[in-house]
Formats: C-alpha cells, structure tokens, sequence
C-alpha cells in the first residue's frame, strides 16, 4: 500500500520506503510513505515533480537528491 502525503499527523509507523520532498532542498510538504521500492519511490515523486513544481525532466542532479532522500 502507498500512501502520498502533504501531511500526515496520525503518528503511526508505516514500513516500506518513505520520502519527504523538502529533504532535496524544496520547500514542499510533499511526502512518500509505504512504498514497496526505491523505483516506486523514483516513479511516484517523478509524478509529483511534474505537477507541483513543473518539472517536465527530472534533473541528474536532483534525481541523485531524490534517490538519496528515500529511506527505508
């Protein structure tokens, strides 16, 4: 199960890969949590990338901060 997130306050623990956008640098709420792996991860905040912050391509650069932004 994935959940996305722009906040979440129910302070339960989810495993599976987890992402929070404003850890590359954004100032974005935008969160990742539950997915089943890093790829998931990519592909979803590829997505999100794409529509909150306008972003057609992800940069080499900041795909390297997404990658390593995703913790398990």
């Amino acid at each position: 199960m994935l959940i996305l997130l722009a906040e979440m306050g129910s302070g339960k623990r989810m495993s599976g890969y987890k992402f929070k956008c404003k850890d590359t640098g954004m100032k974005c709420d935008f969160e990742i949590k539950g997915a089943s792996s890093k790829d998931e991860v990519m592909q979803e905040a590829a997505a999100h990338a794409k529509f909150a912050h306008k972003m057609d391509t992800i940069p080499p650069e900041m795909a390297t901060k997404v990658s390593a932004a995703i913790k398990d």
